[in-house]
């Protein structure tokens, strides 16, 4: 097993990179795979894989309670997985970061904790129209458990949101919540100016990262943002572990999400005494092969240099959005001026899952539906889309294939 030996190239080698994922050697019906639904999951690098069968087989042990050797390996190695994504993403204190299942999870802790302490009959909470279903659902099951109202950023039809009003819609707000990047359109919001916004009137605000950290440099004190959740697997680490981010001022207010082991300090059957940061939102035993799967992808990609995989994925969606605007009556939902990532798009009158569904057995792997945002959809007044989103390991060659398998699917269905 090879990793890369990249450190901060000016430019990416992408075919020397592509060789550190081995899936993307891989073959499907016949064609080399061509994949590009890295805004569902990314793949992972053989530094990842290699991190997490040594995690297994030199040190698996529970953490944190243990005295013997294999214990003490096993919670360094873990707690150093913690201290690696605060380095990442910049954070004052490494206990201000909370393991999670990942970013659904880190908001509903926030939903659950927050709305507990702070969110009482006739509050507000404001999220925006582009959210993922993860960043909906949660504050309606708390606003309806504590007859709160949900308001509502709108978009405009390019998929960029209609800021005019914004003060006056944070008006009896207790908590904004919203993503940072689009997982249906693209868009990247300016989220310094919405967070500055709220901060004004006093408001703490949540940033739904999953679709931003593998594209963006992360500044949790620079952007001054209260929480900030994210997914391993969105940033080529392994599935079932997240990051739930708080600022300790925050954290220390909130009540636990969950009762059990590692987040007590004292148990009687009287009353419980609950442990300091960050174990008060940590119970039950972690997943340590995943914090050690984290780390190693955060150390992967920190390898590569945040800012050349920033030049790659720019120079290849400029390629790809020319590339396939040559398909004739191809329309991309959403066309705002500040996008990463991805690229939603229909064909005619075709049905997003026909022209997926022909896609693959071209070897092409799309995502097709409504990308778990459908009042996206329903702005639009459309079913779905086709979801082409790229990664650093994307490259021009597999935009061609993308875009002749996209005329295929034409000549056959249209």
């Amino acid at each position: 097993m090879e990793t890369s030996t990249i450190v901060n190239p000016a430019k990416l080698d992408i075919e020397r990179v592509r060789k550190d994922f081995p899936i993307l050697q891989t073959s499907v019906y016949g064609h080399p795979l061509v994949y590009m639904d890295n805004a569902a999951t990314t793949q992972k690098p053989w530094a990842v894989l290699k991190a997490m069968e040594e995690y297994y087989t030199d040190i698996n042990s529970n953490v944190h309670r243990g005295v013997h050797y294999l214990s003490q390996r096993a919670t360094d190695a873990y707690e150093g997985g913690r201290g690696k994504v605060a380095e990442f993403i910049h954070a004052k204190h490494a206990h201000e970061i909370i393991f999670t299942r990942g970013t659904t999870e880190g908001i509903n802790l926030i939903a659950s904790s927050f709305g507990k302490k702070f969110i009482k009959e006739g509050d507000s909470i404001l999220i925006t129209a582009m959210e993922h279903h993860s960043n909906i659902v949660p504050w309606q099951m708390l606003c309806e458990e504590r007859k709160a109202i949900l308001k509502v950023i709108p978009i405009n039809e390019d998929g960029e949101l209609i800021l005019d009003e914004l003060d006056a819609l944070l008006n009896g707000v207790k908590l904004l919540s919203m993503n940072w990047i689009s997982n249906a359109l693209g868009t990247v919001n300016p989220v310094e100016k919405i967070i500055a916004a709220a901060h004004r009137q006093g408001i703490p605000v949540l940033l739904d990262a999953a679709q931003a950290v593998q594209h963006m440099d992360v500044d949790v004190q620079a952007l001054d943002v209260d929480f900030l959740a994210f997914s391993s697997h969105k940033i080529y680490g392994p599935t079932g572990i997240g990051i739930l981010y708080g600022k300790e001022e925050w954290l220390n207010q909130l009540p636990p999400y969950q009762g059990g082991g590692e987040m007590i300090k004292t148990v009687t059957f009287e009353r419980t005494t609950y442990n300091d940061l960050p174990y008060k939102f940590e119970a039950g035993t972690p997943d340590m092969a995943g914090a050690v799967g984290l780390g190693a992808a955060l150390d992967y990609f920190q390898g590569l240099g945040i800012h050349a995989v920033q030049d790659a994925e720019k120079e290849l969606m400029e390629y790809a959005t020319e590339a396939m605007q040559s398909v004739e009556g191809l329309r991309f939902i959403g066309k705002a001026r500040n996008r990463a990532g991805v690229l939603s798009f229909l064909v005619g009158d075709i049905h997003p899952f026909d022209m997926g569904e022909i896609l693959d057995q071209q070897g092409i792997a799309v995502r097709t539906g409504h990308h778990c945002a459908q009042p996206v959809m329903d702005r639009y007044c459309i079913p779905g889309t086709v979801r082409a989103s790229l990664s650093f390991y994307n490259t021009a060659a597999e935009v061609d294939r993308l875009v002749t398998g996209i005329r295929k699917a034409v000549s056959l269905l249209g």
